[in-house]
């Protein structure tokens, strides 16, 4: 059974999970479903449309659901946020609900938001991901698999960062990030995420290759485009890792970050 602190608040119409611990005075709204084994700290607001999945963990003041911060919004449209099994909110976290109506901003498992970071309407975050203290995503910010974003760093809406990319602390990020780079201060560049794709298990024969093709990328001159695409065209033997850097340059409309 749920274990709920007599000052919380939930609605009649929301669904609880077993094995569930609500602290004081939190608030669950109507429509919210949050799974089996979820922990939400005191005063924890969990909105209309939120669905939390098995064992998430919301900490204390953070609200999630909340509407998009767009001047046009109208608060009548429907709209949802998913949060994926085993995920962890800290404290003061936000994720808002999508711009769109039946749209969805969602969550992958296993992402950590450290306290204050926050996720806008319409974000999508992969397995894994982690945002440090008072990362800011804007709308329709896409986050790759094991993605990480330093502390401080801002990121620009519709911008795409890459699956095991890292972001520096305190960044301004307004291009898109291919997979397992790493990116400081302005767009900057500064070679592939080394510490990432070891931790995830990448061979060192891979990242060898992979050093290979982000020094023909991004040290060779020529439109990087047209160098990926011809990349891919040429050679139909490429590990997936590396295909999917090369795949990452034939999308997106923001360009990409520079050394």
């Amino acid at each position: 059974m749920a274990q709920i602190h007599p000052t919380a608040i939930i609605d009649r119409k929301a669904s609880i999970g077993t094995d569930c611990e609500i602290g004081p005075y939190c608030i669950v709204e109507k429509t919210a479903v949050v799974g089996d084994g979820c922990r939400l700290g005191a005063h924890a607001v969990i909105r209309s449309g939120v669905e939390l999945g098995a064992r998430v963990r919301v900490d204390s003041g953070a609200v999630i659901g909340g509407e998009p911060q767009d001047l046009s919004f109208d608060p009548r449209v429907p709209s949802r946020v998913w949060i994926g099994a085993d995920c962890t909110l800290r404290e003061g976290v936000t994720v808002n609900r999508s711009l769109r109506e039946d749209c969805v901003t969602r969550l992958g498992e296993r992402v950590y938001m450290m306290a204050f970071s926050h996720a806008a309407h319409d974000c999508v975050l992969g397995e894994g991901a982690v945002l440090a203290n008072a990362a800011l995503l804007a709308g329709h910010v896409q986050v790759g698999a094991f993605a990480f974003v330093g502390g401080g760093a801002g990121i620009h809406q519709f911008c795409r960062i890459g699956e095991g990319a890292m972001v520096g602390g305190n960044a301004a990020v307004t291009k898109d990030i291919p997979p397992g780079l790493s990116v400081v201060d302005r767009n900057q560049v500064v070679g592939l995420n080394l510490v990432g794709l070891k931790r995830r298990g990448i061979s060192t024969e891979e990242i060898s290759a992979f050093k290979r093709v982000y020094r023909e990328l991004y040290q060779e001159p020529g439109n990087i485009r047209q160098k990926a695409r011809r990349r891919l065209d040429g050679n139909h033997e490429i590990p997936d890792l590396i295909r999917r850097f090369l795949e990452f340059f034939q999308e997106g409309t923001r360009g990409f970050v520079t050394p």
